[in-house]
């Protein structure tokens, strides 16, 4: 692969870390979709095994992104619903007010979810507090993920 065809291609993966952070863009997928293209351009042993390390390093992390927080949160006493009515309100809120809405709608529903299942303030607000660290926890195991794939991919693109 060419010089600017590497450059687009770390350009798309800079696109998926941002996406990563900012929930906006399918970032993991566009980062897979980058190395995959990279490889396929590029050709041999080495994009190939590239490939194959970033796509375990990618997939490792989705288990472990969906996992863990969540066993967290199970064990804080945090709802399915409360979490599936921030979900539905962070959407929500990120068309009302673009970007900021989304996690301002998310901790809005599982607030509001969980007062409505706990009926008291005391005891809804730590709920929603567990589940935005749980949150937070799985957008930083994502980004590592992501982090450790770009590495392997710069290493394999200075190689070849």
């Amino acid at each position: 692969m060419n010089t600017w065809g590497e450059v687009v291609v770390g350009l798309v993966i800079l696109v998926g870390l941002l996406g990563v952070i900012v929930p906006i863009l399918p970032g993991v997928i566009l980062i897979f979709g980058a190395i995959l293209v990279w490889a396929i351009m590029t050709g041999g042993a080495t994009a190939w095994t590239v490939f194959a390390i970033s796509t375990a390093l990618l997939v490792l992390s989705g288990v472990v992104k969906y996992t863990w927080p969540g066993k967290n949160m199970k064990e804080a006493g945090v709802s399915n619903r409360a979490l599936f009515f921030g979900a539905v309100l962070g959407i929500v809120g990120f068309f009302v007010i673009p970007v900021v809405g989304l996690f301002l709608g998310f901790v809005l529903g599982v607030y509001v979810s969980e007062l409505h299942r706990l009926r008291a303030h005391n005891q809804a607000w730590p709920a929603t507090v567990h589940a935005l660290k749980g949150v937070g926890l799985s957008m930083l195991i994502e980004l590592f993920g992501a982090l450790l794939a770009t590495g392997v991919w710069v290493a394999g693109a200075l190689i070849t």
